[in-house]
């Protein structure tokens, strides 16, 4: 990771919105600067995880930050890396010079240090000699230690470059679906109809693919674990690998919830491979695809990139898996998106993978097994593919991510959200004019969002176009300085609209009184007994709308759901839990069944649950309180602003941040 260009305190203030950032004070006992002992977990913590920036010489407040300085910045930068390269202290530096730079600000100096992340090789990162107790991830704002046994599945991945070629100890022939293998053979004759391979016997076949090893160091042969994970039966594999899990879904609606129409699973019903998943639900991703076919050389091409994409999407699910984690392989089909989640962290950084070039695979035999019959890319290329893929049809780029709670896994969520529908663009250039045209891609984006949405974010631009948090900010102040955007909440909270656009004041949907929050007299207690689970979906607004009130304004009328309905806002308010249709509270309070039964819960857990909440309407912080059955004022600071600050909720009202009536809604169905 190369150092960011930090020139201001403006720019720290930037960074704060979108990246990890660690501020330290570095101040020392006599005032002239020392290297605090809590740097040392932070950077085993960002080295471990994503990268991260570490400013010493930085208070941070509420508020933004405030700058101390650090009065002998050379005292502590030798202290930096003489730390760095003491084994007692840490088990690698991962910095050169370039990596630490000193920034002078008329209130002080700071020490700016760029962390990479460190690879795979190279983790764990650790301290004091011992990985075991000693080695941290950064979740969230804090760095936690690492379990021992996720510390050793970090050393089996160092020292392990395939995971899948190891010999199984008794197994043979007999542990493989052999209709499951012949088939795999009947597609690589038919595409290698010459090879002379296919002269082979089933040994000797699957011996050359890599499904059979001899070892001749130890003088073993047999299965290896990607002959057994490609063509093993259930029961096999299930006694191989305890949490070995398969499972497609197809859900009916653009909705987080539990129902599906169609569903593959280990149910018993067919052998439960890999290659007979992949079989079964690529030919469900594809079934009804609406994309235009293309032409090449006068010839109708019915798959395209869109289909590369899934494919390649598919297959890298499956080929990138630790299958020792504790999370499944899931692929879900929805009416707007698809998403792949496979156990396991990424083995590259995020960035290199979305840019191609390098390849890490854990699986390599299970790579080779899919590229000879035609499936996968070559090493390196597959992410780039898919992100291609949905670039050409002017869908929201490809969301790649990692969590860490409760277990590892890796995400790819694939939505067909046109980001430059013809209509839209038209109305743009009708206000703007030829200076439209004239816009770069990103730039024609980000306005596409302004009017669609009514307001932009720095976070949005990000998640929209794949920018580095710097240039998302560069393209949004020339935009503003273009004339393109008007920007409002100078700060971390700054959001953009198009010139002139009428912004939403809670004064204008709730009434003046709106200042004041409702009581919580319908706040549910956690020892309300067993909350019903989510049964059918949730209502979607429609027109059919409630006789309005005494003295209510007609465009405040109430949807069949008992939310609020405003010309001021784009879709429906959830205000009041006490208006609501009793089947549709039903439904929100089993979405927060999780939260309000336990106190206590991992915070990814949490923000799902609020984020679901929030899906398809606007709802109130307090209501969300109400739901989830935490404190308002907490839960704001700890996880409403944050979520729209990392680009998941936005504000019903953006001029009013801070406003006790403040609504949430996803940025993503």
């Amino acid at each position: 990771m190369s150092p960011f260009d930090i020139q201001s305190l403006a720019d720290i203030q930037l960074l704060r919105e979108s990246v990890d950032l660690e501020c330290k004070l570095a101040r020392g006992r006599d005032g002239q600067g020392a290297l605090p002992d809590d740097f040392w977990p932070t950077y085993s913590a960002f080295a471990n995880t994503g990268g991260g920036v570490v400013v010493l010489g930085l208070r941070e407040r509420n508020d933004g930050f405030e700058v101390e300085g650090i009065a002998n910045v050379a005292k502590v930068r030798k202290e930096l890396f003489d730390g760095l390269n003491n084994r007692q202290k840490v088990s690698i530096n991962l910095l050169s010079d370039a990596d630490v730079t000193e920034l002078a600000l008329p209130e002080g100096t700071l020490l700016v240090i760029c962390i990479p992340r460190a690879n795979r090789k190279q983790r764990p990162v650790f301290l004091r000699g011992n990985p075991m107790g000693h080695t941290y991830l950064r979740l969230n704002e804090g760095d936690r230690t690492v379990a021992n046994e996720d510390v050793k599945r970090m050393l089996a991945e160092q020292v392990e470059d395939s995971r899948d070629s190891r010999i199984l100890r008794g197994y043979g022939l007999s542990d493989l679906c052999m209709e499951t293998f012949r088939a795999y053979r009947q597609v690589f004759a038919n595409r290698e109809p010459a090879h002379p391979w296919n002269a082979l016997d089933d040994l000797d076949f699957l011996r050359q693919i890599g499904g059979w090893r001899q070892d001749r160091e130890i003088g073993e042969s047999g299965l290896t674990l990607a002959g057994v994970l490609m063509f093993g039966w259930m029961s096999t594999l299930q006694e191989t690998l305890p949490n070995y899990m398969l499972d497609y879904q197809e859900r009916p609606e653009a909705r987080i919830e539990r129902r599906w129409v169609d569903r593959i699973t280990l149910d018993g019903k067919w052998s439960g491979n890999l290659y007979d998943f992949y079989r079964k639900v690529y030919l469900k991703l594809t079934a009804d695809l609406k994309v235009p076919f293309s032409l090449e050389k006068g010839e109708r091409q019915d798959e395209t990139p869109v289909h590369v994409a899934l494919r390649e999407a598919l297959a890298n699910v499956l080929v990138h898996a630790d299958y020792s984690e504790r999370a499944s392989v899931l692929v879900v089909k929805r009416p707007d998106m698809f998403g792949f989640r496979n156990p396991g962290l990424m083995r590259i950084p995020r960035d290199i993978a979305i840019h191609g070039g390098e390849h890490d695979c854990r699986n390599r035999t299970l790579h080779k097994m899919f590229r000879l019959v035609g499936v996968g890319e070559q090493a390196g290329s597959g992410i780039p593919k898919i992100y291609d893929g949905w670039a050409g049809q002017h869908w929201r780029a490809p969301a790649l991510y990692e969590r860490m709670e409760p277990y590892n896994q890796t995400l790819l969520e694939l939505r067909m959200v046109d980001l430059l529908p013809e209509d839209l663009l038209a109305g743009l250039r009708k206000t703007f004019g030829a200076g439209f045209d004239a816009l770069q891609r990103n730039e024609r984006l980000t306005l596409a969002a302004a009017a669609s949405e009514k307001t932009v974010t720095h976070a949005r631009v990000i998640e929209m176009t794949g920018l580095h948090p710097v240039d998302a900010t560069r393209l949004l102040q020339s935009l503003v300085k273009e004339g393109f955007l008007e920007s409002h909440n100078p700060g971390r909270g700054a959001v953009y609209c198009l010139p002139g656009a009428a912004l939403p004041r809670p004064e204008e949907v709730f009434g003046e009184g709106s200042a004041v929050v409702p009581n919580r007299s319908a706040h549910l207690g956690s020892g309300s007994g067993h909350l019903p689970g989510r049964s059918g979906h949730l209502p979607a607004g429609s027109g059919h709308l409630q006789p309005a009130e005494p003295g209510q304004a007609i465009e405040n009328q109430r949807d069949e759901a008992g939310r609020l309905i405003s010309g001021q806002l784009d879709a429906p308010v959830l205000d009041a839990l006490e208006q609501l249709a009793p089947a549709f509270r039903t439904a929100l309070e089993g979405m927060a069944a999780s939260p309000r039964s336990r106190k206590k819960i991992p915070k990814a857990a949490m923000e799902d649950v609020i984020v679901a909440l929030c899906a398809g309407h606007y709802i109130t912080g307090t209501c969300i309180a109400t739901l989830v059955d935490r404190d308002p004022d907490a839960l704001r600071k700890h996880y409403l602003r944050p979520l729209v600050q990392a680009g998941r909720l936005r504000f019903a009202f953006p001029t009013a941040p801070t406003h006790a009536m403040q609504a949430y809604r996803a940025t993503q169905p």
